[in-house]
């Protein structure tokens, strides 16, 4: 069994156990095969990332019952696709990177400058 590293080359820390995040539903930003999206990118969301992934079809407010998802609120922290994050990022709206809690994998996508950057402040 491998140990899953962050942007910072230490193990991956849990980004949130409530809500319940990460492809897998492990509470971490773990990723595999089967993860298209890339759900590597642990963030405290914001209204204003919230209000931009809507936009674009991802209404993450939106409760799922049927999937046991309350729907997330400003201040939530949430394992986000890369490619997503890097969008908002272009936007002005990227949401605040937990770094610890962020799979390493995401540095194909995005620069570690940018992360830093956008780290939660502590």
């Amino acid at each position: 069994m491998t140990i899953e590293r962050n942007v910072l080359g230490g193990p991956l820390q849990a980004c949130s156990y409530d809500p319940l995040t990460g492809f897998f539903r492990t509470g971490c930003c773990e990723t595999g095969p089967d993860d298209l999206g890339r759900h590597v990118v642990c963030a405290r969301v914001t209204a204003e990332f919230l209000a931009f992934s809507a936009e674009r079809g991802n209404n993450l407010s939106q409760p799922r019952p049927e999937l046991r998802f309350r729907g997330l609120k400003p201040g939530d922290r949430w394992c986000l696709c890369a490619l997503r994050w890097k969008e908002a990022l272009g936007a002005g709206v990227a949401p605040p990177v937990v770094l610890e809690a962020t799979h390493e994998s995401v540095l194909r996508v995005v620069s570690l400058l940018d992360l830093t950057r956008h780290a939660e402040s502590a």
